[in-house]
């Protein structure tokens, strides 16, 4: 079982020149992501003269958001597997993919690259607001936390498909396209609901820059949930203990 091959890691793992590499990969990656993504959202805002949302604005942010990540986890693949989420990183250390440490170090290395890219978007676009997530009229806490689990779950799921599973084979290399084209689906489905996010360091960036915390915990329990189960099921079911090996933390 997953949870049976979690790992602490040892005391002097984080300062490795290659964990060092990989969080640097992860905190690049993840600007890149969120200054595309939420600046997209900020881009639609002038446009419209902050307007209402629309379905266009949310098949746009669909995009920007898939084409985004799909270049993210590709850029960081090679160096630190491409997590760019904290979820993401949440279902490895799960499935016993990656230490305990060397998550830590890329939590941080994600939520401060978030954070760098919404200071940078509030900077370039002269002070505009980095809006942050919140939840529909009409949508409960615990309505978005479900959206948050089920969304989740169907983004780990796939990297574990598509680039975790050792049997995986040639499909691995469209794995960053899969990764990207399941959040720009996902958005389509709860954008209009909770903003989709999937992603703690996506909602924690421009919760940090317009100090706006108005359930935020909502976009870091709901992920880390899904990501936990989609971690277990599929391991339990597809990869078992079927000549499993813990992969490196850059392999994925």
């Amino acid at each position: 079982m997953a949870i049976n091959r979690i790992a602490i890691g040892t005391p002097g793992e984080a300062s490795r020149p290659d964990a060092i590499r990989a969080a640097f990969a992860e905190f690049f990656s993840m600007v890149i992501f969120v200054f595309a993504g939420q600046g997209s959202g900020m881009a639609y805002g002038k446009l419209t003269g902050d307007g209402p949302a629309t379905p266009s604005g949310l098949v746009a942010a669909s995009l920007s958001h898939a084409f985004a990540l799909f270049v993210a986890v590709s850029v960081g693949a090679n160096v630190s597997g491409g997590h760019v989420n904290p979820a993401v990183t949440f279902g490895a250390f799960i499935g016993g993919n990656i230490t305990l440490l060397r998550a830590i170090l890329y939590w941080i290395a994600q939520l401060l690259g978030a954070v760098a890219a919404c200071l940078l978007l509030k900077v370039s676009t002269g002070g505009m607001e980095t809006a942050a997530f919140s939840l529909s009229h009409g949508v409960e806490p615990w309505n978005a936390v479900v959206f948050e689990i089920v969304m989740t779950f169907g983004l780990v799921y796939t990297v574990y498909a598509t680039a975790v599973d050792p049997k995986k084979g040639d499909i691995g290399i469209i794995a960053p396209l899969a990764i990207g084209l399941i959040v720009g689906a996902n958005i389509l489905v709860g954008g209009a609901f909770d903003g989709a996010s999937m992603n703690p360091a996506v909602s924690f960036g421009p919760a940090v820059v317009s100090w706006t915390w108005t359930n935020h915990w909502v976009y870091w329990v709901g992920p880390f949930i899904g990501a936990a189960i989609a971690a277990i099921v599929y391991d339990t079911i597809f990869i078992g203990s079927d000549g499993h090996e813990p992969l490196p933390s850059n392999d994925f």
